[in-house]
């Protein structure tokens, strides 16, 4: 029996795109080609992703990303209330100017994982919702976009929601996330 392939960066871009295509079906799709992988590349990734986070012997979650992408480009220390909070940067080439944000509690416990704008890249004008456009901006730029957003508890574990009013109107809506990555817009 052969051993399975290497999972590294391109499946776990195959893993985000996976759970995106629920909402940006055509966006996955364009994606998934410039990744030069098929349908099946992408269900096979996602099904070894989940057997790798349910394996009741497996990696914790944040050696699972180091044995998957390698060494962050970045480290930092962020403190979070009382915890001093290590903060991990990996590059995601499908996104030059997003980075893969995890953020891990004393102990290696992760609270967060999400894509976020790499440190000195420019982000997206967002001055009012014609503005958001699938893919263009994280839950961050969002949120400092429209405050006061309110966060609002998403539809799945890798999706986030802002509860946001346009200004000028004061029409209400709700920016969906998944993987930190805004996806859509509707009516709040």
């Amino acid at each position: 029996m052969t051993a399975p392939a290497p999972f590294g960066p391109l499946e776990f871009q195959l893993v985000l795109l996976r759970r995106m295509a629920d909402h940006q079906p055509e966006l996955v799709e364009e994606a998934r080609q410039e990744l030069s992988a098929s349908l099946a590349d992408m269900r096979e990734a996602n099904r070894r992703w989940q057997a790798m986070v349910r394996a009741p012997r497996g990696r914790g979650t944040l050696r699972r990303y180091r044995s998957v992408l390698g060494e962050p480009e970045l480290s930092v220390r962020r403190r979070i209330g009382d915890l001093e909070c290590d903060v991990l940067f990996w590059p995601v080439p499908l996104w030059p100017d997003l980075r893969f944000e995890v953020t891990a509690a004393p102990g290696g416990a992760v609270w967060n994982e999400w894509l976020v704008r790499a440190p000195g890249a420019d982000g997206p004008g967002l001055r009012t919702v014609e503005d958001l456009r699938p893919w263009s901006c994280t839950v961050d730029e969002v949120a400092r976009a429209f405050a006061p957003a309110r966060p609002m508890e998403g539809s799945a574990p890798t999706r986030w929601a802002l509860a946001i009013t346009c200004p000028g109107s004061g029409r209400r809506h709700v920016a969906e996330f998944t993987w930190g990555l805004f996806q859509r817009l509707l009516p709040g």
